[in-house]
């Protein structure tokens, strides 16, 4: 479910002090039925247990191989546009208590690289020509005693290619990707277990 920029921005996130350069592109809900105040790592686990960018319906992989190929062809995805190319990590920018081993890793089966990951809240990011955008992940008390995962995309567009890509691919956001994404993220926390119990 789509919710306010305010959902994000009024939260005491860590990220606020680290991307604040950056421009909230959506924020997003995910139910969690049964969800404790220290279950987001159990959240986390499941999702990396669920096939990242491998494991998607057939028209989102279809956009994802498609998006993947026009960049090769296009050179979107060369190093010298990324982390440490075009721009610097946000890894650079974290201060002495949030510094870990893992940041800076490779986030198995995505794109992204991890910023940094708390009790409650992480950080990934990735950069190429068009964009440097950062996926938030948050845990967030619903009112009801129970707690639901939300994401926050955060963009800084590399110019007017930039911002022309964004437009383009905002209709398939809402209208394919997102609802598939909160189909699959809702049923990793569901099968939580199952995956635990795989792994």
């Amino acid at each position: 479910m789509r919710l306010p920029d305010t959902e994000h921005t009024t939260r005491p996130w860590r990220i606020h002090e680290i991307a604040h350069d950056f421009r909230i592109e959506d924020v997003w809900a995910y139910r969690t039925p049964g969800a404790g105040p220290d279950d987001f790592p159990a959240m986390l686990a499941a999702l990396r247990s669920g096939g990242g960018v491998h494991d998607n319906p057939t028209v989102v992989q279809f956009l994802f191989d498609v998006r993947w190929k026009l960049g090769a062809v296009l050179g979107w995805e060369k190093p010298e546009h990324g982390l440490a190319g075009r721009v610097r990590s946000l890894c650079d920018r974290l201060p002495s208590d949030l510094r870990q081993d893992t940041a800076g890793g490779a986030e198995p089966d995505t794109p992204f690289t991890l910023v940094y990951e708390l009790p409650d809240e992480c950080a990934l990011e990735l950069a190429n020509k068009t964009v440097h955008t950062v996926c938030h992940l948050g845990w967030v008390p619903t009112g009801d005693g129970e707690y639901e995962l939300r994401m926050a995309a955060l963009v800084k567009t590399n110019g007017v290619l930039g911002r022309v890509y964004m437009a383009a691919i905002k209709p398939f956001r809402y209208l394919i990707v997102y609802p598939a994404l909160t189909r699959k993220w809702e049923r990793a926390w569901l099968n939580r277990d199952r995956h635990t119990l795989g792994a």
